[in-house]
C-alpha cells in the first residue's frame, strides 16, 4: 500500500458513524448496518489505490456503502413495523404468539436528539419504517439527496442513470414517502430536545408508579404502542390503558433505565421478577414525540439481543438506587 493509500484509509475512519446511520436508514436493522458498513471499509481498503480524486474521498465511499446495501436487499424482503402488518387491536386482547416470521425494525442506540435536528440526519422509528416502503434504489436516492445533501449528478454517477432519471426516481421517491406518512407528518416537526427530556422523565416516572392518570396527560390522543415481535399495536390511551391493565399487568412496578434509540428518550424496561427479589429484563421502549406529547411507544421485546447493544444491565436488584423509583 503506497503512502496515498495509507492517507485514504486513515481518513476514511473519520466516516465510519455516519456510514452506519445511512445503512442503518437503508436495511433498517442496526446488526446489518454494521455489517454493511464493516463491507464498505473492507472494499474501501482494497480499492484505495485505486481512488483518483475524481470524486470527493465521501462521495466515493457513500457509493461503496450504498452499492453494498443495494446487493444486502436484492431479497426484496422489507422489515416492518407492527402497524405495517394490520390495523389497531383491542388492549385487553392477548397478544397471540410472537410473528417470528416477520422481518422487524430494529432500534438504532445512540444518535444525539440535537445533533439529529441540526444535521437532518434523521434515524427516528417512524421515519425508518416509511422508508421501508420504497423501492431499494428510490430509497437511496432520496437518502442521498434530501438526508445527506448529494447533488443529482453525484447520485446519477452512483446509480449509473442519467441526470433526468435520478431526478424522476427522487420524485417518486417523495410521492410515496408523502402518502405514507399522513399521520407521521406530525412527528416529522421537531420537537426541542429540553421538550423531549421533561416528557420522557415525567413517563418514566408515571409509568414506574403506573399512573394511568398521568400517563394519559403525556400521550397524544392518537398515540400508538406496539410490541415487536408481536404483531399487535394499539391507539389511543384507552386501549393502551386497557393493555396496561389486563395482559400486562405484571409491568406494574417496573423500573426504567433511560437510554437513547433512534435519536430519541428511550429506556430500558426491568419488570418485578415473579419469584424471588429484583428485576427482569422486559422491554427496550423507545419513545416519539408530537408537539408537547408523546406519540408513540415502541417496545421491543428482545431484551436478550438489545440491551448489551445498549449497555443496559442483564438484571437489577431490589436496591432503590437502580432505575425510576416508584
Amino acid at each position: 500500500m503506497n503512502d496515498k493509500a495509507r492517507a485514504i484509509v486513515l481518513e476514511l475512519d473519520a466516516y465510519r458513524g455516519e456510514l452506519v446511520r445511512h445503512c442503518y436508514r437503508m436495511l433498517g436493522s442496526y446488526a446489518e448496518a454494521e455489517d454493511a458498513a464493516q463491507q464498505t471499509f473492507v472494499r474501501a481498503w482494497r480499492n484505495a489505490g485505486q481512488f483518483e480524486g475524481r470524486s470527493s474521498l465521501r462521495s466515493w465511499v457513500y457509493r461503496i456503502a450504498t452499492n453494498v446495501c443495494l446487493d444486502a436487499l436484492a431479497s426484496g424482503r422489507r422489515r416492518a413495523l407492527p402497524m405495517d402488518l394490520s390495523g389497531p387491536s383491542d388492549g385487553a386482547a392477548p397478544p397471540g404468539a410472537p410473528s417470528d416470521s416477520a422481518l422487524w425494525i430494529g432500534p438504532l442506540p445512540g444518535d444525539d436528539p440535537a445533533a439529529s435536528v441540526m444535521t437532518g440526519e434523521s434515524v427516528r422509528l417512524a421515519f425508518v419504517a416509511a422508508l421501508q416502503h420504497l423501492p431499494p434504489k428510490q430509497r437511496a436516492t432520496l437518502l442521498l439527496r434530501d438526508v445527506l445533501g448529494f447533488s443529482a449528478r453525484e447520485v446519477a454517477d452512483l446509480h449509473g442513470c442519467t441526470l433526468a432519471s435520478a431526478n424522476s426516481a427522487l420524485q417518486r421517491a417523495r410521492a410515496t414517502l408523502a402518502d405514507r406518512r399522513d399521520r407521521a407528518a406530525e412527528l416529522g416537526l421537531p420537537v426541542p430536545g429540553g421538550t423531549q427530556q421533561v416528557l420522557a422523565e415525567r413517563y418514566a416516572a408515571a409509568f414506574s408508579r403506573y399512573d394511568m392518570e398521568e400517563l394519559g396527560l403525556l400521550l397524544h390522543v392518537d398515540a400508538t404502542l406496539s410490541l415487536p415481535p408481536y404483531a399487535k399495536w394499539m391507539r389511543g390511551m384507552a386501549d393502551i390503558k386497557s393493555w396496561l391493565t389486563g395482559p400486562a399487568v405484571g409491568c406494574r412496578g417496573s423500573r426504567l433505565i433511560p437510554t437513547v434509540a433512534n435519536g430519541s428518550p428511550a429506556f430500558g424496561q426491568y419488570r418485578p421478577r415473579t419469584e424471588g427479589t429484583g428485576y427482569e429484563p422486559w422491554a427496550l421502549q423507545v419513545l416519539e414525540f408530537s408537539g408537547d406529547r408523546i406519540a408513540s411507544i415502541t417496545a421491543f421485546r428482545d431484551t436478550a439481543f438489545l440491551f448489551p447493544q445498549f449497555g443496559l444491565p442483564g438484571h437489577l436488584s431490589a436496591e432503590p438506587c437502580f432505575g425510576v423509583p416508584t
